[in-house]
């Protein structure tokens, strides 16, 4: 099986982070906290919480170069968590937010975090030496409802976001005196801050996990409709293509290779997504094994399962005529999937990432013993 470990951390995680060497996780406990575990002699032990945020924490990223986690929340703040001897020092960001803010992702560089929000904004924050503090420059009128997703191009400038509106946009993030000129995208009309420079109208549903290719040729983003959509050519003329699938929504998406991309979502098994010589994207199969028991018919079990659920008769055991629902046998996580990380070492051929779900595991996969997924390696 592709899972080669699963750590029971909380009752549920709503986001997770991986220091650069990977051996320390930061997670929130779907609380207003922040729990960093180290691995000391094969034991995950708890080394330090971070504890400023007013609400619960819907976002984390550790950087990989400057080991630096970033933290947001919806009490509309954010923080730049700075290691300083034993202990982890807050400093503040200035988000000028209304809304929760609900994702963030550092920049390539590390020299830029953007932030997504509640708000219908997107907040590119970069630090001020002379106040230390982390200022933001704010992406206006764009969006039509909030911004759930944001991913970083490679060259550090173009930024892609999903939204609540079904719309994924890729804006360019030029900061004059943050940014080079060498990193600009390379046209003959330089963009400015904000300016946009693609719309996508793929999805009729709201739009979460958007993500880039290594190579930044590609675009992948999954909407509520049990779709993911590929595009290739960011530009005026984008080319796209849409996989349906007959499962559960997706929430998020990860790229492990040019060919491949991983969606972890609602049926709480990573699906795996690959392309063929020819570019043509397709879903390949499930990570897990997935089985499913029915003791009845299955329009029985899924009305009985959604009356049980509503009466309680499924979990107590009220009535004797409750049908037992279907479940996926083994399938490593029991409820949905919401963050997926890529745990790759610079150098190492060996192709892992990490999910975190509503269950409260962090599981780790590996794909270097899946025969049938090599080719796209």
């Amino acid at each position: 099986m592709a899972a080669v470990a699963v750590h029971q951390f909380a009752q549920c995680i709503t986001c997770h982070a991986w220091s650069p060497d990977h051996s320390m996780v930061a997670f929130c406990p779907n609380n207003n906290e922040v729990h960093i575990y180290k691995l000391v002699n094969d034991k995950w032990e708890k080394v330090h919480v971070l504890q400023k945020h007013d609400q619960i924490v819907s976002g984390i990223d550790w950087s990989g170069k400057s080991n630096r986690i970033v933290s947001v929340s919806h009490d509309r703040n954010s923080y730049v968590w700075n290691r300083e001897g034993p202990e982890w020092v807050p400093t503040l960001v200035i988000l000028r937010l209304n809304r929760a803010a609900l994702c963030v992702r550092w920049s390539p560089k590390e020299n830029k975090f953007a932030v997504g929000s509640g708000a219908k904004t997107v907040c590119v924050c970069y630090y001020e030496q002379e106040n230390n503090w982390w200022v933001s420059k704010v992406i206006r009128k764009k969006h039509d409802s909030s911004v759930t997703s944001v991913a970083w191009h490679p060259n550090n400038i173009l930024l892609a976001t999903t939204s609540t509106d079904g719309k994924c946009r890729v804006f360019s993030t030029f900061i004059k005196g943050v940014d080079t000129r060498e990193s600009k995208t390379g046209s003959s009309s330089d963009p400015k801050f904000g300016e946009q420079i693609v719309q996508l109208d793929l999805s009729s549903s709201w739009a979460f996990g958007v993500k880039w290719s290594p190579s930044g040729n590609t675009l992948a983003y999954v909407g509520h409709n049990s779709m993911i959509y590929f595009v290739d050519d960011i530009g005026p003329s984008p080319l796209a293509q849409n996989v349906a699938f007959r499962n559960l929504p997706l929430r998020d998406v990860l790229f492990v290779s040019e060919k491949m991309v991983i969606g972890v979502g609602f049926d709480c098994n990573p699906m795996v997504f690959a392309a063929d010589k020819s570019g043509l994207w397709s879903f390949i199969r499930f990570l897990g094994e997935r089985k499913e028991s029915l003791s009845g018919p299955k329009s029985g079990s899924q009305f009985s399962e959604a009356f049980g659920k509503l009466y309680g008769q499924a979990k107590h055991g009220l009535s004797n005529d409750t049908v037992e629902p279907s479940k996926i046998q083994g399938a490593v996580h029991d409820n949905c999937i919401n963050c997926i990380a890529l745990l790759n070492k610079k150098g190492s051929q060996t192709k892992r990432f990490s999910t975190s779900g509503m269950d409260g595991k962090v599981v780790i996969w590996d794909l270097g013993n899946q025969q049938d997924l090599k080719e796209y390696l």
